[in-house]
Formats: structure tokens, C-alpha cells, sequence
């Protein structure tokens, strides 16, 4: 059971998210992977892989990547500064019809490798699940990023005690305060003071231009006392 525990952690951490994923991870990686364990019967296939995860409890699986997060935070000579996204996604391929599907809170490094992950009952329940997953994590000096569902009052608040900077996506859901930033940009003399910056690349089969203004000039937000770390 233990080498199955070790190949789903392995696997996880390479971004498969089903059985099948994982059972493909490790027919790749078997020369790896067999530095490690024993693997006497050759690489699991995924209906035992499900088998042996459903006797397994969530909080076990946890602490694993708990120890994970605090490793892969640790860097001799001084921590690296690394951006991490919160998202939202929800699994495919439970294999029961019957039951729905896994929605997971994850938190991801630029290199792809997640950190950690907090498992929701529905898609609403992130602004809660984000705090906790928060908790679990050393983010210390790194920059947290999510998408406007995350942009919460209280999920800045936890950030800013873990020590963390933000940069969050404002959209509708804030209401006043995102109308507020929309008017500001819309007035042509504010944004002549921006730093400005275009890119232009190739993505999804097109040509994508994006632009960006950048202020600092924030002091006539009135919801700034309200957002920790403005």
C-alpha cells in the first residue's frame, strides 16, 4: 500500500489529477520511481490504484503534502521569491456516475508544481476553502494570486498574516470597488500618468495584443482601509 500512497503523491505533484494519469505517470517514470520503492509487481494499474486510495483518508494524504510544501519552501542561501495561484478546478473521471465530481482548491507555483490542495463540496465554497488552504502552506515573501471569486476582504486579511503579497483579479462581485478602479481607468488624463506596457504573442491560433496601466496613485480609493496591505 505504501508504494501506491507514494506514486499517487508523486504523480499529484506532476499535475495528474485521475487514476488513469497516475497510472500513465508512473509507467513514464518507473526507472525513477524505482529508486524509491520497491514496486515488486511493476507499476499499479489504475482500478487498483482507486481501490487502495478509497481505504486512505484524506487528512493521511495531507500530511504529505504538507512536508512537501515546507521542503519545496526552504532554499539554502535565502527563500526565492515565487508567485503561487489559487484555482479552482473540478476533476474528471471519479468513475461513478452517481456521484459528482471533485471540486479542488490547489495552489501552484510557476513551475506547475502544486504546493498544496484543499478539496470543496461546490464551487462557491472556495472563498471558505482558500483561508484553510492558506493556512497549510508556508507562503511567506511570496506572491499569492487568484482569480475575482478569491478577491475576499478576509481571504486578503489571511494573506497579509501569513506575511505574503497579493495580486488579486477585481471584477463585478466587488461591486463599488471595482466600479470605482473601471472610472478611474476610463478617465483619459489619470491614465496618461500610467506605466504602460503591450505584449504581443501567439496563443490559441491567434494573435493575442494585450495592455496594461499600472498605478500607484490609490489614495482617493475609499475602500483602501478596507483591503489589507493596499
Amino acid at each position: 500500500m505504501k508504494d501506491i500512497i507514494a506514486l499517487v503523491f508523486f504523480a499529484s505533484v506532476g499535475n495528474a489529477d485521475d487514476f488513469v494519469e497516475i497510472e500513465t505517470f508512473g509507467e513514464e517514470h518507473e526507472d525513477f520511481l524505482r529508486e524509491y520503492l520497491e514496486l515488486p509487481n511493476g507499476i499499479p494499474s489504475h482500478d487498483t490504484i482507486q481501490r487502495v486510495m478509497a481505504m486512505v483518508s484524506p487528512e493521511f494524504l495531507q500530511s504529505f503534502q504538507t512536508q512537501w510544501n515546507e521542503m519545496m519552501n526552504t532554499d539554502e542561501g535565502g527563500k526565492i521569491k515565487k508567485i503561487l495561484a489559487i484555482d479552482g478546478k473540478t476533476q474528471c473521471g471519479n468513475g461513478n456516475k452517481n456521484q459528482k465530481a471533485n471540486h479542488i482548491v490547489s495552489a501552484v507555483d510557476e513551475n506547475g508544481f502544486c504546493l498544496g490542495q484543499k478539496r470543496v463540496d461546490e464551487k462557491t465554497n472556495e472563498i471558505t476553502a482558500i483561508p484553510e488552504l492558506l493556512d497549510s502552506l508556508n507562503v511567506k515573501g511570496h506572491i499569492i494570486t487568484t482569480d475575482a471569486m478569491g478577491t475576499q476582504i478576509e481571504i486578503v486579511k489571511e494573506i497579509r498574516k501569513k506575511k505574503a503579497d497579493y495580486v488579486l483579479a477585481l471584477k463585478g462581485n466587488q461591486g463599488n470597488l471595482y466600479e470605482d478602479v473601471k472610472l478611474y481607468f476610463e478617465d483619459a488624463a489619470l491614465l496618461s500618468k500610467c506605466a504602460y506596457v503591450k505584449k504581443v504573442e501567439k496563443a490559441h491560433g491567434g494573435v493575442e495584443k494585450r495592455e496594461y496601466w499600472q498605478t500607484e496613485d490609490i489614495v482617493w480609493l475609499p475602500q483602501k482601509k478596507d483591503w489589507a496591505g493596499l
